[in-house]
């Protein structure tokens, strides 16, 4: 008897092991809402997709990039300068501010 004791006594701590390696200790999610704030644009001509954004100078991707009701850009908040170009041309310029948890649409048209 002996002999077995020591099998036994690994069959029990493996079977042990196993039925405490199911238990799942509860946990709790806590995230931190970004609320920073987020622009988007509304194409009155779909042809202008490719016009070129700009946030203070600093070329920010395309206007295809940030679709109204698609994706958004976020912004620190405060005031920033916005300036849209399609084949060299500026189609908007403007001063804008924006706070915490603000989402601005700007409309783009081809007009020159």
């Amino acid at each position: 008897m002996r002999k077995h004791l020591p099998g036994v006594l690994a069959a029990a701590l493996i079977a042990c092991i196993q039925l405490v390696g199911c238990v799942q200790m509860p946990t709790e999610k806590a995230g931190i809402p970004d609320v920073r704030p987020q622009i988007s644009f509304r194409l009155i001509d779909e042809s202008v997709r490719s016009a070129h954004i700009f946030i203070d100078g600093i070329h920010m991707g395309t206007a295809a990039d940030y679709m109204d009701g698609v994706a958004a850009l976020r912004l620190l908040p405060g005031t920033h300068m916005l300036k849209v170009t399609f084949m060299g041309a500026t189609l908007m310029e403007e001063k804008f501010y924006v706070g915490d948890g603000v989402q601005r649409t700007f409309t783009v048209n081809r007009e020159f």
